[in-house]
């Protein structure tokens, strides 16, 4: 039985909690994390769920993602949920999520790491993972008009090919800052 914390809508943490596969209290949220892997040449390596997944069974999605668990924080939610499904330990050691989006039962965090990796020396975690491969942004968002991919709302998927290469949210240095 897993459990989560829930934390308030200004992302402090409460003493509440709930088991997974239970709806979320009103007025509490859960954190989810994802990790979004590229490579030099630009793609995202990109895993398809098991087909016996309670949620988007057999469709492809973001590198990694999952629920934090309780006693979890973003980052070491992001290193378990990558060494779990992938076998690949990351180091997020002073790094922030890229980006955080909120959603009607939490938050999502969202990490964009640049790491070449050889997706045949990858220990897939069977309960969760069937394939992973890398893939351009076209192809994916094709994927994702053809219901292969997670219907994620293709300006994220758009913005994150966007953010592996930049990590501010203006389009050039505030001079006054440098």
């Amino acid at each position: 039985m897993e459990m989560f914390d829930l934390y308030a809508a200004n992302r402090i943490k409460t003493n509440c909690t709930m088991e997974r596969g239970k709806p979320t209290p009103e007025g509490l949220y859960r954190l989810v994390v994802h990790v979004c892997i590229f490579n030099r040449e630009g793609q995202m390596l990109i895993q398809q769920r098991q087909p016996f997944k309670r949620g988007w069974p057999n469709l492809w999605d973001v590198t990694v993602g999952g629920c934090a668990i309780s006693g979890d924080s973003s980052r070491s939610a992001a290193e378990r949920e990558t060494f779990e499904e992938l076998g690949l330990s990351i180091d997020l050691t002073g790094v922030r999520p890229t980006m955080t989006i909120y959603w009607e039962h939490g938050f999502d965090d969202y990490y964009v790491l640049t790491q070449d990796v050889d997706p045949d020396s990858l220990r897939l975690q069977r309960e969760e993972v069937q394939a992973v491969r890398w893939a351009a942004p076209e192809e994916i968002l094709q994927m994702i008009d053809d219901g292969r991919f997670i219907p994620y709302e293709k300006s994220l998927i758009e913005l994150l090919f966007f953010r592996r290469n930049h990590r501010s949210s203006h389009t050039r240095s505030d001079p006054s800052n440098v």
